[in-house]
């Protein structure tokens, strides 16, 4: 599976972006997608994820009621929407696939896509 992230950008707090992860490949769609951001100076952390289907989702608690990944396995593609995003957001934000249910470790997730940058203003 390969997978390439876009869609960030600057947004001003309180407003909305929505993120897309392309894929290729044929197991995409019976793959685990999950959405990890990096600030600088700091691990790569755990956004949120996705099973194969769609129906079930897991989130950081920090994005709780605020983020919402979707997926639409016709087109490849999974996505990060980010409602009311705050300071603390700002970061570079990725996509991976093919970990195992509840994994919210960068370790478990075997294909990684570019990042795309996240500014949030205050």
């Amino acid at each position: 599976v390969q997978l390439q992230a876009s869609g960030g950008g600057l947004v001003h707090a309180g407003d909305s972006l929505r993120l897309s992860c392309a894929a290729s490949g044929h197991t995409f769609r019976s793959s685990l997608v999950a959405w990890f951001r990096q600030a600088p100076g700091k691990e790569r952390e755990f956004v949120g994820a996705i099973n194969g289907s769609g129906v079930r989702k897991y989130y950081a608690d920090s994005v709780v009621g605020r983020f919402t990944i979707s997926r639409d396995n016709a087109k490849n593609a999974a996505y990060l929407q980010m409602d009311s995003p705050k300071s603390e957001d700002t970061a570079v934000y990725y996509c991976a696939a093919n970990g195992r249910w509840g994994a919210r470790g960068p370790d478990a997730f075997g294909y990684w896509g570019q990042g795309t940058q996240v500014t949030v203003s205050s």
